[in-house]
């Protein structure tokens, strides 16, 4: 069965840093497929290549069944698309930016679900909103108190990485996941029995 690696962690722990390590250097097996989300966020307001869209069409993708899964956080509104799940089906690892929040939604959409979990110490997810300067300090104390209030997660499945050092030391973390996946060049992976969901999230 082709895996699903959900990829959690605050705001500043460096999913989207890890994501853009591990598509560069992934090897060209196992076969891996890096999802984008649809994202009620302006393309150009950096962060990871996701697909811009209105609230409207966002919604109406939803309720269309277009959507495997959709949460909201912090004001904006986040999706994964359908794709996945064909992706999947046809025997491909897909790797996602996922939520917290949205983690028992996605467990129950996807069976195939690898939550992997991305750490770093509090004064180093600080010091990185700071230096993204999309958020006040106000708004990154808020969020610092609010992963302190979540701590971590609970799945079977989960896998955490140290993010606190270079990116390196973290990225070939991840890629060791990746590559340790057995490979499926005819596709052929297990059906996903999934359906649309949506759930706000604190991430």
């Amino acid at each position: 069965m082709a895996d699903l690696f959900y990829l959690i962690g605050p705001s500043g722990a460096g999913k989207d840093s890890l994501i853009a390590f591990a598509r560069s250097n992934l090897t060209g097996c196992p076969p891996v497929i890096f999802a984008h989300r649809y994202i009620t966020r302006p393309a150009d307001s950096g962060g990871e290549n996701h697909v811009a869209l209105g609230e409207r069409e966002l919604r109406c993708r939803r309720e269309q069944g277009c959507l495997s899964l959709c949460w909201e956080s912090h004001g904006f509104w986040y999706g994964l698309g359908r794709e996945v799940e064909l992706w999947l089906g046809n025997g491909l690892h897909v790797v996602v930016n996922g939520s917290r929040g949205a983690l028992a939604e996605a467990d129950h959409a996807f069976p195939q679900l690898r939550p992997v979990l991305i750490r770093a110490k509090p004064e180093t997810i600080a010091e990185r909103l700071r230096r993204r300067g999309r958020e006040s300090a106000d708004e990154i104390a808020e969020r610092l108190a609010r992963t302190r209030t979540l701590g971590e997660p609970s799945h079977p499945r989960l896998v955490a990485i140290d993010n606190d050092g270079p990116i390196e030391v973290a990225g070939q973390a991840l890629l060791r996941l990746l590559e340790a996946r057995p490979v499926n060049p005819l596709g052929g992976g297990d059906a996903v029995a999934s359906r649309p969901v949506h759930t706000a999230d604190p991430d």
